[in-house]
């Protein structure tokens, strides 16, 4: 629970609106997690989970669960996997798992991270020294593949055909806690701050990065 508050947060940060299915102790069986998401007519569905196995030590790395390869939830499980990768997880790779209610019963592009085992020495000791930057690098590939969508304001910050200035660029932007996405487009690196369906939060976070002393604007992406 403790990751996906901390992942929430970074979103409700970037602009976005965040709706928990849970926030303490509780139990909601995996239908009523499905209905409410349902109810809130949410874009996405992210679940959270820490993997285990029958013996410790006996298998390490994160998955993403997903009810099968097509479309937007295959795309964000594939880039959420890869940004934990860089942190040094191993990667299991993407499961389809049609069966689990949570992904079956969600009527908007659902998937189930699995961050790291449990019963797993090594990944315990990674999801503890490096908790912020998994949360950080979860949110940003929600952000990333959210921002790929059509229809949605994004604020830019700088614009380079040299993809090593534009990498560096974000990652200023995620040093000093906003988040960074690359878009290619034109021939050019494109780096933005954000991924909005709503004008309104999109200049409160240009207005928030040019206090930071970056230089924006926003644009929109069909």
């Amino acid at each position: 629970m403790s990751l996906a508050l901390a992942v929430g947060d970074l979103l409700q940060d970037a602009g976005e609106e965040v709706v928990y299915t849970r926030i303490d102790d509780v139990y909601d069986s995996p239908l009523q997690k499905a209905q409410m998401a349902n109810e809130a007519d949410a874009d996405w569905f992210i679940s959270f989970h820490r993997n285990s196995s029958e013996n410790p030590n006996q298998y390490e790395g994160v998955e993403t669960l997903v009810f099968n390869k097509s479309g937007d939830k295959a795309v964000l499980a594939e880039k959420i996997n890869e940004n934990l990768a860089e942190l040094g997880f191993r990667n299991i790779g993407v499961k389809e798992r049609p069966n689990l209610t949570v992904l079956r019963r969600t009527k908007m592009p659902a998937v189930l991270i699995e961050a790291g085992f449990i019963n797993s020495d090594k990944d315990n000791e990674r999801f503890d020294s490096q908790f912020d930057e998994m949360a950080r690098t979860i949110a940003d590939a929600i952000l990333e593949v959210a921002g790929q969508q059509g229809g949605r304001y994004h604020v830019q910050v700088g614009a380079y055909r040299n993809k090593k200035y534009a990498e560096a660029m974000a990652q200023k932007l995620m040093e000093d806690g906003f988040p960074a996405a690359i878009i290619p487009e034109g021939g050019y690196q494109k780096v933005v701050s954000g991924s909005f369906e709503n004008l309104n939060n999109a200049v409160r976070m240009e207005q928030r990065l040019r206090k930071a002393g970056y230089p924006t604007f926003i644009i929109k992406k069909l």
